[in-house]
């Protein structure tokens, strides 16, 4: 789920920013926005339009060194993002795939590998984004952020994980409210445009 995201992006950035304070902020931030950024594609091709395994990692692995050893601020927002991109883009692979109800583990689509032009397999080591033990991921990447950030990100460690806890207890009722919502009449009365962004999973029940 994107608490956990969120969390690995910014575990990912504190080593750096501990070790250099005047970057702090922008390693923080670019880790945090680059762990959340391929789930923008919720809606426009799930897993393949934002999601870069091989790409992300290849482009991380050349800006991390530079943010190291040339850095500046735009040498490491540009390496913390994209590292927090790749690191998404590849542990989706370790969760479930992409049908209405991951826990039934019906679909082999993980995520794209624009490289290869294919879907990845699920591995399903977590089951389900808001599984229990997605939940249980989340509070671990979020404890060691809750004692070393301060202020306005400390908050924001807090508010995700709250989220985290709200939406692994709902998780396995959101299909059911979205088979009611996109109800086979409510479908037919809502614009192309409308349901061009709806994910299929949601329609092909």
């Amino acid at each position: 789920m994107l608490p956990t995201h969120a969390f690995t992006g910014l575990l990912l950035a504190l080593p750096y920013a501990l070790a250099m304070p005047e970057y702090a902020g922008a390693a923080l931030g670019a880790g945090f926005l680059g762990g959340v950024f391929p789930d923008l594609d919720m809606y426009i091709g799930h897993r393949k339009t934002l999601h870069y395994p091989v790409y992300f990692s290849a482009l991380g692995v050349v800006t991390v060194p530079i943010a190291v050893f040339a850095p500046t601020l735009l040498t490491v927002v540009a390496a913390f993002f994209l590292l927090g991109a790749a690191v998404h883009s590849v542990t989706d692979i370790f969760g479930g795939g992409l049908e209405l109800r991951p826990w039934e583990a019906t679909s082999e689509r993980a995520v794209y590998d624009h490289y290869r032009d294919r879907w990845i397999a699920p591995y399903r080591w977590v089951r389900y984004d808001g599984a229990p033990e997605d939940l249980l991921l989340s509070v671990t990447l979020a404890v060691p952020l809750l004692f070393t950030l301060e202020g306005a990100l400390r908050w924001v460690v807090v508010t995700s994980l709250a989220v985290a806890v709200v939406y692994t207890a709902v998780r396995r009722l959101l299909p059911a409210i979205a088979e009611v919502f996109f109800d086979g009449q409510l479908v037919t009365t809502l614009p192309a445009s409308v349901i061009a962004y709806v994910p299929t999973r949601y329609l092909d029940k």
